[in-house]
């Protein structure tokens, strides 16, 4: 593939979070506005009741809210200070689950994220929302030298 932008989900997801990449997560769209992506839930991402695992939706919600709130920071650190979750239905084994985080507010020091889950069922294509979360952020702290390589693997797949 000659575009860096146009390899596989799986590659730009191991490139940008392992964590997620180890979930199975895939990262799709990335740009200031709006960061996508989705799971198929499989066992290592659920309860031993065969749902998604709850801390995984958490854990999604802020990693992709911090990677928005980065950008729209300009590539400065961020850190988040409050993590709100509602778990709305369950997602079992097998479904796939799309995921959107928006921007609510953008200000030099605090971002508020918004993240919605939906698992998406087959023909004809329905949403059904699973959870929604609030992310806060604290915004413009300094990037640390060993993490300043991470700006340009971002730019890499991000639409700017």
């Amino acid at each position: 593939m000659s575009n860096p932008k146009e390899e596989p989900p799986a590659s730009k997801t191991a490139a940008i979070d392992r964590a997620l990449y180890l979930l199975g997560f895939e990262i799709g769209e990335i740009s200031p506005e709006k960061i996508t992506g989705q799971l198929k839930v499989t066992e290592n991402c659920s309860q031993p009741f065969k749902v998604l695992n709850g801390g995984v939706s958490a854990l999604i919600a802020e990693t992709l809210a911090s990677l928005g709130a980065h950008m729209t920071s300009g590539f400065q650190r961020v850190a988040g200070v409050q993590l709100s979750i509602n778990h709305i239905k369950p997602a079992m084994i097998g479904d796939l689950i799309v995921v959107e985080a928006k921007p609510v507010t953008v200000g030099k020091k605090i971002q508020v994220w918004e993240v919605q889950q939906w698992k998406v069922n087959s023909l004809p294509v329905k949403k059904i929302l699973i959870s929604t979360a609030r992310v806060t952020l604290l915004c413009n702290l300094p990037v640390p030298e060993h993490a300043r390589a991470q700006e340009e693997v971002i730019k890499k797949y991000a639409k700017l």
